[in-house]
């Protein structure tokens, strides 16, 4: 009977122990469900130390270009609202009013749009062209291709020298132009001057061009294009519709790269003309060379933040163009 009456009292006991198990084991898995407390210190002792590790290593290219970029062009501005470095009376927008009052600046300005205008898009566009008709699969690709990147490697002296010879009142041009009835043309010192350097411009700068847009060619997705295909696409229509829209990026880039080197094309000018070359070769670079010999620092600065100003709205309408075109393709 004493056992019996025990009976109650450890049935209570054994549900007293397992409630308390059933609470431990429902306070430890609310306890893993917890969000661990946050090492705030530690995380942020490491991030400032990561920033302080990257500005290290950036701080050299900065130092650079402070120092040959930035500073220069504050100086090229403080100069163009001086009247001179020596006495540096602040003069206003009067240096700028010269600039575009002077002839050779007209001059100079209009040649240099002139040939960006013409130069820049046959560049463009010549070098797609050509890198469109070597992916095809032609034969001789190869040759086509090291043909087309010697310019590449010929000195700028040679170059010159070439140009001379093909372009000169008795050079070779002219001899075949007069046995098939032609005149003759005094090609680097007549009104057709312009012609030779889009074409000297031209011949140096597809090749490079050209492998830039075979490379952006070979990344476009094959998936895409054999879909096209099987929905009876034509290689006109995948050229415009897919493979133009992931161009956009190089075209671009080769754009920015021939607008910057059609600045360039005075070193050409320079060598096989001179100081000053006819009337429709006087370019920028002309001018700014010899506003500097003249020793006219306020003038050449105006010039100078004038043409950088123009640079900069131009990159700036190409960037907005082709974030308008390609946003979906990098998206």
């Amino acid at each position: 009977m004493d056992k019996i009456k025990k009976i109650p009292e450890k049935v209570s006991g054994l549900s007293e122990k397992l409630n308390r198990y059933l609470r431990r084991n429902a306070a430890g898995q609310t306890n893993e469900h917890k969000p661990r407390p946050v090492k705030k210190n530690r995380n942020t002792k490491k991030t400032i130390r990561e920033t302080l590790v990257s500005w290290a290593f950036l701080l050299p290219s900065l130092m650079g270009v402070l120092t040959f970029f930035v500073l220069p062009f504050c100086v090229v501005v403080f100069y163009s609202v001086v009247n001179n470095p020596i006495q540096k009376e602040f003069v206003g927008f009067s240096n700028f009013v010269r600039v575009f009052t002077n002839n050779a600046f007209k001059q100079a300005a209009y040649n240099t749009f002139m040939f960006s205008i013409i130069a820049v898009p046959l560049a463009v566009g010549l070098s797609l062209f050509l890198a469109v008709v070597m992916e095809s699969g032609i034969p001789f690709k190869s040759q086509f291709r090291s043909f087309f990147l010697s310019p590449m490697m010929v000195p700028i002296a040679s170059i010159v020298l070439i140009w001379q010879v093909l372009f000169h009142f008795n050079g070779i041009v002219n001899v075949v132009g007069m046995y098939f009835g032609g005149p003759k043309i005094d090609w680097l010192k007549s009104d057709k001057a312009q012609i030779v350097i889009v074409v000297l411009f031209l011949w140096k700068n597809l090749g490079y061009n050209m492998i830039l847009f075979m490379a952006a060619l070979s990344s476009v997705p094959k998936d895409l294009i054999e879909v096209a295909r099987l929905e009876s696409a034509t290689d006109s229509q995948i050229f415009w519709t897919i493979k133009m829209r992931y161009l956009s990026s190089t075209i671009l880039f080769v754009t920015i790269m021939s607008l910057i080197n059609s600045f360039k094309v005075f070193r050409e000018i320079y060598l096989m003309t001179g100081d000053y070359p006819y009337k429709t070769l006087y370019m920028m670079q002309h001018f700014m060379n010899n506003t500097f010999a003249s020793v006219d620092y306020q003038k050449l600065s105006a010039s100078a933040i004038i043409m950088a100003l123009v640079i900069v709205i131009l990159m700036l309408i190409m960037f907005n163009t082709e974030n308008r075109y390609g946003k979906d393709i990098e998206g």
